[in-house]
């Protein structure tokens, strides 16, 4: 009789959860989720699109990499912020977009932003959260230049301006205030500058330098680094005391002898050659 062969499985497994379960309650402690800090943002002005992140990238309350690029190429006309858990980001947009780059040999037409929010938010719906990776999706192809926020369980918003991560409060603050339909190149890189510069300034997470992504019909510009918001200080003074700021009461030199038990000097001839 022919045994049957299991064909692999592929996606996340979840057979030990009932394990970790009762090794929690033997006294085991599960490890727990790092918290994740980011400020990602994005506009379309009057010929493209503007993306923008900052650069910190962290492992709960400790600094990882002070210069992460969190904007990665999609294709040549489409590009993606990301935030959350940075492996998890980085891998779903190479992922996505080798099969943008099928796409296109298969098509011989640049790809459509809507069809990468269509590939994006598909895989992350697969997997109902548990790849974290909050995104905005930029670019412009033959319909115009097109934004989009795609969220951990593949839910995606098309909007003028987006932000996401730790920052967007702040930035979205910023856009609230300032974003105006139709703006110029230079104002459209001034407002996503301020708006990841307040996320830097009001979240612990985000911080270091901001990174812009320039997205038009003819070019894309990826300015890293754009800006240096949160500028190293330097120090206004010496910390060092001065000789005899602190004064000495007494002093008392000892000496202390010393026995010589033994002494052993062996001489090595000197190499001449």
């Amino acid at each position: 009789m022919a045994a049957t062969v299991e064909l692999p499985t592929g996606g996340f497994v979840f057979e030990n959860c009932q394990r970790n379960k009762v090794l929690e309650g033997q006294g085991f402690k599960a490890p727990t989720a790092y918290k994740t800090g980011t400020t990602i943002a994005g506009i379309v002005f009057k010929d493209g699109v503007v993306l923008g992140a900052d650069t910190r990238a962290t492992e709960d309350t400790i600094v990882a990499d002070k210069n992460c690029a969190k904007i990665h190429y999609m294709s040549s006309n489409i590009y993606c912020c990301g935030a959350g858990t940075a492996a998890d980001t980085e891998m779903t947009t190479q992922m996505i977009s080798s099969e943008l780059e099928l796409h296109r040999l298969n098509t011989g037409r640049l790809p459509r932003v809507c069809t990468a929010n269509r590939l994006l938010k598909q895989m992350l719906f697969r997997y109902h959260g548990y790849i974290g990776a909050a995104l905005v999706l930029g670019g412009v192809d033959v319909t115009g230049p097109h934004l989009y926020s795609i969220h951990p369980h593949g839910s995606t918003d098309k909007l003028p301006y987006v932000t996401m991560g730790s920052g967007s409060l702040a930035a979205m603050a910023i856009f609230e205030d300032r974003f105006k339909p139709d703006m110029s190149r230079d104002d459209a890189m001034k407002l996503v500058r301020d708006a990841i510069a307040a996320g830097i300034f009001n979240d612990l997470g985000s911080g270091s330098n901001i990174d812009l992504c320039v997205i038009t019909k003819d070019k894309v510009e990826y300015i890293r680094p754009f800006d240096e918001a949160n500028k190293k200080g330097v120090r206004q003074g010496k910390y060092r005391y001065a000789k005899g700021t602190t004064g000495v009461i007494s002093s008392e030199v000892r000496k202390i002898p010393i026995e010589v038990v033994s002494s052993n000097v062996r001489a090595v001839p000197m190499d001449t050659q």
